[in-house]
């Protein structure tokens, strides 16, 4: 009994770590940590986080490999779409092709420097952390930021869903149904896909998780998604920048668990030459991985841009570091070969969370990164520590 609760407890560390941080927050902030407007926050504040860390997961999974340009290119890619929307008054469809294609212009390059010409990734990209800031700031001609951005590109990301279903109104208080009833019917397919995976392992005759553990899990993921549900009912409705950030993941934990393609990426974090030797063309796979990650910056300039009704030349900042952060805090190895979307998922609103909570404190900018530093420093170390025990048995 003892080693399955120490088992569960260190397959479950981070997602502990994560209650006992909202709890604390919540303690110390006398419950405002768990507003309706909080939940909203954490969500709209650190979309990007979400996004940027699902295309660093792909990356880190190649052999702990990363992007430190990111940042700099969210800063590029959104003074060059305001531009075009703004002071050429570009349609805001062709505003954001136009990103998309430089973003795939940018992934491209990146990865066959990469892949194909064996610079090391983090020489390559932090060329592009240096180059594309100062590109981005240079073409703003000393302006702090341009805007305003037109209306339907920010609604895109920063509204809400509309109540489809004329939510009561208890208590003086307006209930948006239609986020109750995204989250209930999450619920059923979460509990579905669970028990259907479970099945097929028994099936395959692989090793399965007990009944009693499927049930715990469910409860759990679904008391989970109906508490986001339920506040934000009470905040209005689903923020679209949610519904942005569950279909990427939705997509990548697709990719990475049940194709071929994902796999790969695995197996080369694994061992690269081994892979290569098996037939797989393990250049291709690191030209994808960096191409994708161009392709999600895009999508979290969008993001950036939209909250901020304007590009800056901050925007961005940082935000490599706190998508590495989201990884590695999540489970993801710093080795690569090992990680899961679930888990970044874990890491990134941990992260979040921890920002929030600070800032609701007042705690100066200074000491949140920190803290920052110190959780990034802890998780690598909890997966040194882990790694050892496994080879010693």
């Amino acid at each position: 009994m003892k080693d399955k609760i120490l088992k569960i407890v260190k397959e479950n560390t981070m997602l502990i770590v994560l209650v006992l941080v909202v709890i604390f927050f919540n303690i110390t902030t006398h419950g405002t940590m768990l507003l309706p407007s909080q939940f909203n926050a954490l969500i709209t504040q650190n979309a990007y986080v979400y996004v940027l860390a699902t295309g660093m997961l792909m990356c880190m999974l190649t052999g702990g490999n990363i992007d430190l340009s990111c940042g700099s290119f969210v800063c590029l890619v959104g003074v060059l779409g305001a531009k075009l929307m703004v002071e050429k008054g570009a349609p805001t469809p062709v505003g954001m092709i136009a990103m998309l294609a430089i973003g795939v212009i940018y992934g491209c390059v990146l990865g066959f420097v990469i892949a194909y010409m064996n610079i090391p990734p983090w020489i390559a990209t932090l060329a592009g952390f240096l180059a594309l800031r100062g590109w981005g700031v240079a073409l703003m001609h000393g302006a702090s930021n341009i805007s305003p951005l037109p209306e339907n590109f920010c609604g895109l990301f920063t509204g809400k869903m509309n109540d489809l279903f004329g939510g009561p109104r208890i208590g003086g208080v307006q209930y948006n149904m239609t986020s109750i009833v995204i989250g209930l019917i999450a619920s059923v397919i979460v509990v579905f896909l669970l028990v259907r995976e479970r099945a097929t392992k028994i099936k395959k005759g692989y090793d399965h998780d007990s009944m009693a553990k499927v049930i715990v899990k469910s409860v759990l993921i679904c008391f989970a998604i109906m508490l986001f549900a339920y506040k934000f009912a009470l905040a209005g409705g689903v923020p679209f920048a949610l519904v942005w950030v569950a279909v990427i993941v939705i997509i990548y934990s697709f990719i990475t668990s049940k194709t071929d393609i994902g796999r790969y990426f695995y197996t080369i974090g694994g061992n690269a030459e081994a892979t290569r030797l098996s037939g797989i063309d393990t250049k291709r796979i690191m030209f994808i991985a960096y191409l994708n990650m161009a392709i999600l910056t895009v999508v979290s300039a969008w993001l950036t841009m939209s909250r901020f009704q304007a590009a800056n030349s901050t925007a961005g900042t940082n935000y490599e570091m706190d998508a590495i952060s989201a990884c590695v805090v999540g489970g993801v190895s710093a080795y690569g070969g090992s990680g899961t979307v679930f888990g970044m998922i874990i890491g990134a609103t941990l992260i979040g969370v921890i920002n929030l909570g600070m800032s609701l404190m007042g705690i100066d900018a200074n000491w949140q990164k920190v803290v920052k530093g110190v959780v990034l420093l802890g998780a690598v170390v909890f997966e040194i520590l882990n790694n050892k025990k496994k080879a010693v048995k």
